[in-house]
């Protein structure tokens, strides 16, 4: 699957590129990626809520009234969940939602999820750039020239560069990160993928594994 290489002004430089077919074109597994992007929200939870149960609620031990002849159901104690002020039943307590997920099902979860950004044509590759400065004010003039402006992106470096990073830092429907960093969520999340030329070795190299 060739894909041309566009510049920083959207112009189609003449070159292109072939995208691996192990990597970009494979028959996606959709419960792959469903595992993948649950096991990343899941680790996404603090797990810390919790709720007081009836034995850590303060309040009388009395029995509340006689056991039978009132007409209602019996009651042992004020601090049960039925009474205003009770403790609650069965309330959340504090866990870890994390699980596990072999290596093998996160590379092809990653590959699906690329495969689909292919199919759907959500696939840009743009030549390296690198800002002498961070300017958010640039970073926003590529976007335009790509027509992303409006549009969840994802653009995905080689490698680490802090003043591409810090420019698009600002901008809540944007995000850069390296190939290493790339997950099926934030793949799926976004509307378009944005690769820059040197990351597709890395990209190809991690998931062909």
């Amino acid at each position: 699957m060739k894909v041309a290489v566009l510049d920083i002004n959207g112009k189609d430089t003449g070159r292109k590129v072939e995208l691996s077919k192990d990597v970009f074109g494979i028959e996606p597994n959709n419960h792959a990626v469903y595992l993948d992007v649950k096991q990343y929200l899941a680790n996404q939870r603090q797990g810390t809520h919790k709720a007081k149960e009836r034995a850590e609620i303060t309040g009388s031990t009395r029995k509340i009234k006689k056991q039978k002849g009132t007409g209602t159901a019996r009651a042992g104690s004020i601090k049960s969940g039925l009474f205003k002020g009770g403790g609650r039943m069965f309330g959340p307590r504090p866990r870890n939602y994390s699980f596990k997920l072999n290596k093998n099902l996160k590379r092809l979860a990653r590959r699906s999820a690329l495969s689909m950004k292919a199919n759907d044509k959500a696939i840009v590759v743009i030549e390296d750039l690198s800002f002498d400065a961070p300017k958010t004010k640039e970073f926003t003039s590529v976007l335009k020239t790509l027509g992303l402006e409006n549009k969840k992106s994802l653009f995905v470096l080689g490698e680490s560069n802090n003043n591409v990073y810090l420019s698009s830092r600002n901008l809540k429907s944007t995000e850069v990160i390296t190939n290493s960093e790339l997950s099926t969520y934030k793949i799926m999340n976004a509307n378009s993928l944005v690769l820059f030329e040197g990351s597709l070795e890395g990209i190809e190299t991690n998931l062909s594994k």
